[in-house]
């Protein structure tokens, strides 16, 4: 009894405040996007608002339930529940009826489940007993290839069920992995991957002035030497090496557009591209005369993202489906379909803009009231926010997410352990991302993948997944104190 009143007032209630506030502004945002006029019934759960009412108090439920249980179990049983949600997925795959193209919704009479959703935590304890581990260092290859499959398992399960988008949020997991240890190095590569993407097929077919070469590729190819450049001097601090890799590129590319353009006529890509075989070489030869790996190691970013380019385009007209590429284009500014992928986050900007400052109040959304925003209550809801509340109204949600974010770094590092810090980490990265990726996609600055806002959007899966999520690590922490004092 003792020890079930210290976890009360231990507890953090601050948390648990911005929860129920999220919580109660998701409601009316559900009520406003699923209003229709003359219709204010926001109780009958025959409503979307009713159906989201019932599964908010279920929430409370399963909250109280995971505060109640002994705080050992979700360490103890960490691995059980993954090995669980992990064959729950693979049946989905086989069972599941085909819903608007994916098979990752299982029926139980009235009540439609997604197992992908409760992956997340399931996913989030693993790693954090994984990495919680007497003695673990990331920095092992051992580790760090156990801890990749931890991660990749769902994410290639989710990704046949055909739901790219929620399996994308398994990525968020790489900023834990930083946290942990994991070199600069990868989450560098990282930024640069997605960079590098974006640059080759946004301007992969346009032409470099009057010489012929690609825009795209020779843009990239130059931002690898440079990017190169960077890592030689960031890793050795040598300038000798650095400065020779960039005034070699100069020179070479010089030369190269002079007899291109006066001389004979050839494709500027393959001076580019010797360059970055000269780089290797420069590279590999540097670490075997001075016995150092560092500069092996930088010659292999250089072949890695040489070969990443040139596969950016087979993944994308031949693994990418159709619709997966037209929203790539829309959103990359590649190509305007306002009537067709586009429509989607086309009506949702007018629905924000329409907003202005305050917003034309609840209940009084145009945009939203006349169905022009398709998944206006689900996907596109922050629109919904956005046309009610206008901007002071987006604004104070997103510091309300902000405050949630920042609280969650503050709780995860007070943690006497790895498994609590680990896991509290996963908890915030899982909700950035949404949080980044949804508002992005409604707002245009993003690919439009699916994935709902965390406790706003319509649907009980996503609003159970992230209680439980969130509330497992509010009770890793309640314990904190006794976990602090058997150290």
């Amino acid at each position: 009894m003792k020890e079930r009143d210290s976890i009360w007032k231990s507890i953090d209630w601050f948390t648990i405040l911005i929860y129920l506030c999220l919580l109660a502004m998701g409601w009316m945002s559900v009520c406003g996007a699923s209003y229709d006029f003359g219709d204010v019934d926001f109780l009958s759960f025959s409503s979307r608002a009713g159906k989201q009412l019932v599964w908010m108090l279920c929430s409370f439920g399963i909250a109280f339930i995971i505060l109640m249980l002994d705080n050992d179990l979700y360490r103890v049983f960490a691995y059980l529940i993954y090995t669980g949600l992990i064959l729950l997925l693979i049946v989905t795959i086989f069972v599941a009826p085909d819903t608007k193209g994916s098979r990752s919704w299982l029926i139980f009479g009235p009540v439609s489940l997604q197992p992908a959703e409760f992956a997340k935590f399931a996913t989030a304890l693993c790693l954090a007993k994984f990495m919680g581990s007497y003695n673990f260092v990331l920095r092992q290859w051992k580790n760090a290839v156990r801890v990749a499959a931890i991660i990749l398992l769902p994410f290639v399960l989710i990704v046949m069920q055909k739901e790219t988008g929620s399996a994308l949020v398994y990525t968020a997991f790489l900023l834990v992995l930083y946290r942990e240890g994991m070199p600069g190095f990868v989450l560098y590569s990282a930024v640069c991957a997605v960079l590098f993407f974006v640059v080759g097929i946004k301007f992969g077919d346009i032409p470099l002035g009057e010489v012929s070469a690609s825009t795209g590729r020779f843009s990239v190819l130059l931002m690898i030497i440079i990017f190169t450049a960077f890592l030689v001097w960031n890793y050795t601090q040598q300038w000798k090496p650095t400065r020779n890799i960039l005034v070699v590129a100069v020179v070479v590319l010089l030369v190269a557009y002079i007899v291109s353009k006066y001389i004979f006529a050839f494709e500027l890509i393959w001076a580019v591209l010797g360059l970055c075989g000269l780089t290797v070489i420069y590279l590999t030869a540097i670490s075997l005369v001075k016995n150092k790996s560092v500069y092996f190691l930088v010659s292999l970013f250089t072949i890695g993202s040489v070969v990443f380019l040139y596969s950016c385009d087979y993944f994308f007209n031949d693994v990418l489906k159709d619709y997966q590429r037209e929203r790539i284009k829309v959103t990359l500014g590649m190509e305007e379909d306002r009537a067709g992928t586009g429509y989607n986050v086309n009506q949702s900007m007018i629905a924000i803009g329409s907003g202005g400052l305050t917003g034309k109040g609840f209940l009084n959304g145009t945009q939203t009231k006349l169905k022009y925003v398709p998944e206006q209550d689900t996907d596109f809801i922050f629109c919904t926010i956005g046309e009610e509340q206008g901007f002071l109204g987006s604004s104070f949600v997103l510091l309300m997410f902000l405050t949630l974010i920042l609280r969650l770094v503050y709780v995860a590092e007070r943690q006497p352990s790895a498994f609590g810090r680990v896991y509290g980490y996963s908890v915030l990265s899982i909700l950035l991302f949404h949080l980044f990726i949804n508002v992005g996609m409604v707002t245009g600055l993003t690919p439009v993948i699916g994935i709902p806002l965390p406790f706003f959007s319509y649907g009980g899966s996503s609003l159970w997944g992230f209680t439980i999520l969130l509330f497992i690590f509010l009770r890793i922490d309640a314990s904190r104190k006794r976990h602090a004092n058997l150290r």
